[in-house]
């Protein structure tokens, strides 16, 4: 039951009742109601939004995003892992190797180029958590174009060792006679007087003295150029190219162990000291060519012999005595 509402009528001297219109009291009642649905519908959305009102849809679609951000953020660990590794691959790359193999280092504008400019991951745009989603993936792409660049630069230092292998093998590193088998060191690179017109000439290799018959190296890999005694005053000789620009000869032969066109090893035994020639005494006369210049053999015994065996012979070869050829 309402209310009944008066007011006091001053000429009457008396309490009237007061009378609500009823188009107002129907406005009032609407007025009610418009504010008791919104209350209703607000109310409802909160509750919507709490955990106590979600549906299995919304409890699995929770779970699923929540699972989400846990793989991205194990993802992004292993990335930054990666990117250590890698990081670390590449200062070896650029500080060892390719100093190593006389290669210029990469940059870094080389390594990361390429990911300027457009937007590639505009349709990754408008989801929820794009930015994390965005984020990672652009990280695996810089880090796969790393992966290939590095990938390539190793190819490339593969190549370039297998290359220093042949050239390392290649070079004549020891002596062409064993140190047990030698008399002396007779003659080294320079000037020295001729046996035969006792006038001083310069001597274009080194001289062993050993018996006649004591076998002969070859210094290097490489190809036998000649074999032969077509040089005048060297007698039977070998010429043998190393490639690389570096012939290695070895004049004076009793006899050959080798024909022209055959390849050999560093070690191979080639042929056998002599006399042949212009000779005063078995002995073999051994030169190092690179380039088509002749220089000191003396520079190429690295593989060969100990630092104190390299002093001896050093201090013997730059002797001013009396080549034997």
């Amino acid at each position: 039951m309402s209310k009944v509402k008066y007011y006091y009528d001053s000429e009457n001297l008396a309490y009237k009742r007061i009378k609500t219109k009823k188009r107002k009291k129907f406005g009032y009642i609407l007025l009610f109601l418009l504010s008791s649905a919104l209350f209703g519908f607000l109310g409802l959305v909160l509750l919507i939004n709490t955990p106590f009102f979600e549906t299995p849809k919304d409890k699995l679609l929770t779970s699923e995003l929540e699972n989400m951000k846990l793989n991205y953020k194990l993802l992004n660990k292993k990335v930054d892992l990666m990117s250590e590794v890698l990081t670390a691959i590449e200062d070896r790359d650029n500080n060892i190797y390719r100093i190593y193999f006389n290669t210029s280092p990469i940059t870094d504008e080389e390594r990361k180029a390429g990911f300027g400019g457009v937007n590639r991951y505009k349709s990754l745009e408008g989801y929820i958590n794009s930015e994390l989603v965005m984020n990672t993936t652009r990280r695996i792409d810089v880090l796969t174009k790393e992966l290939v660049i590095q990938s390539k630069s190793l190819d490339e230092i593969t190549k370039l060792a297998k290359q220093k292998e042949k050239l390392l093998a290649a070079i004549p590193a020891i002596q062409p006679v064993k140190n047990e088998d030698l008399k002396r060191m007779a003659s080294g690179f320079g000037y020295r007087n001729d046996p035969f017109t006792k006038i001083r000439k310069f001597h274009y290799g080194m001289d062993f003295t050993a018996k006649s018959g004591t076998p002969i190296f070859a210094t290097g890999d490489g190809v036998v150029l000649k074999a032969d005694n077509s040089l005048s005053g060297y007698g039977n000789h070998i010429e043998i190219s190393h490639g690389y620009g570096y012939v290695t000869l070895y004049a004076h032969l009793s006899k050959y162990n080798c024909r022209k066109g055959q390849k050999v090893k560093r070690g191979d035994i080639i042929g056998y000291v002599g006399s042949t020639g212009r000779s005063e005494a078995p002995h073999l006369h051994y030169e190092v060519i690179q380039n088509g210049k002749k220089i000191n053999p003396m520079n190429f015994y690295y593989g060969s012999i100990s630092a104190e065996e390299y002093i001896a012979i050093s201090k013997l070869a730059n002797q001013e005595n009396q080549s034997l050829d």
